[in-house]
């Protein structure tokens, strides 16, 4: 009898280390999940920043310089509004659903690598 209670003992720790071990092991996978996401994101965020701050100046130039051709100022910095506006609405309506799609399975795909 005493045997068999050294095995269930023995059996139980096993157990026991089996679980620590998954757990452990499903952290780690995580982690790297998570790092080799957020690295991969890092660069392509840098470059949007670049982008940004490229199209802003070029948004500045093109206002300042249809003012010019308008005559007042305010008027270019109102067109490239407008300009954005109006692309912004059309963006929402005819493109937001497909780009989400995109991006979603881009991410689910990078977590199941």
């Amino acid at each position: 009898m005493e045997d068999y209670a050294r095995l269930f003992e023995t059996l139980l720790e096993r157990v026991a280390d089996y679980f620590k071990t998954t757990v452990e092991l499903v952290k780690l996978k995580a982690v790297e999940k998570i790092t080799d996401l957020i690295s991969s994101l890092i660069p392509h965020v840098f470059i949007i920043g670049i982008i940004i701050s490229a199209l802003l100046f070029l948004n500045i130039g093109l206002a300042l310089w249809l003012g010019d051709i308008l005559g007042n100022m305010y008027y270019g910095f109102l067109a490239v509004g407008a300009f954005h506006g109006i692309l912004a609405i059309v963006f929402r309506l005819f493109f937001y659903k497909g780009i989400k799609r995109i991006v979603s399975r881009q991410l689910i795909k990078e977590l199941l690598k």
